[in-house]
């Protein structure tokens, strides 16, 4: 009997299977490829797209409004400055948010204060809306986000650190362990740590 030696290789009733395109990069990784490279028109499509990040990601971070905007300008500057260090093919994204980390981090330790909590807004939970809406519902929700923006702010920077990179800023552990240079492990238990104090704030009776 001719054998095809080709089937030999999978399994009898085995599906055949295709290799997965690879996603397409992101567009502002590509600009930040072409910036990398001396692009210098690329910038200004950089900026668009990483400022309102960077400014989102600094407030939660540090509670102010002013400084957040401060620190994102900086963040921009550092990276104009780093651009030749980039990774090409690699994420701009956690690349930005760790210098901007780094930004936050070097302007703690050379004021050595506490910033003012009055502005921060670190929660975005959506308020009841549509025909169900009342005013009991609405007060519920505003009330909820004002325990959570208080636990937030008196919170240890650690744990804030690592649940706002996890639930606001949407990275994976091993991203978010990478960023902060701690393991994941680690990662996980200031991240638990903090979602257990605003848990019981929550459960307090107001």
């Amino acid at each position: 009997m001719n054998a095809d030696h080709g089937s030999e290789l999978v399994p009898r009733g085995a599906p055949h299977t295709r290799a997965l395109p690879a996603e397409p990069p992101d567009r502002l990784d590509l600009a930040m490829d072409r910036y990398a490279e001396g692009d210098d028109a690329a910038f200004a499509e950089l900026a668009r797209g990483l400022t309102p990040r960077l400014r989102a990601f600094l407030l939660r971070l540090s509670g102010s409004r002013e400084l957040a905007a401060d620190l994102t300008q900086e963040t921009l500057l550092r990276i104009h400055r780093a651009r030749g260090s980039f990774a090409r093919g690699g994420a701009v994204v956690p690349w930005a948010y760790a210098i901007g980390r780094n930004c936050f981090i070097s302007h703690a330790r050379a004021k050595k204060t506490r910033f003012a909590r009055n502005s921060l807004d670190v929660t975005e939970i959506e308020l009841a809306a549509g025909l169900e809406a009342n005013a009991e519902a609405r007060l519920s929700a505003q009330q909820s986000a004002e325990i959570v923006r208080r636990t937030l702010a008196i919170m240890p920077l650690a744990n804030r650190e690592a649940f706002v990179l996890i639930r606001y800023e949407g990275l994976s552990v091993s991203a978010a362990a990478g960023l902060v240079g701690i393991s994941e492990g680690a990662l996980k238990l200031r991240a638990f740590r903090a979602y257990e104090m605003l848990r019981a704030a929550l459960k307090e009776p107001t």
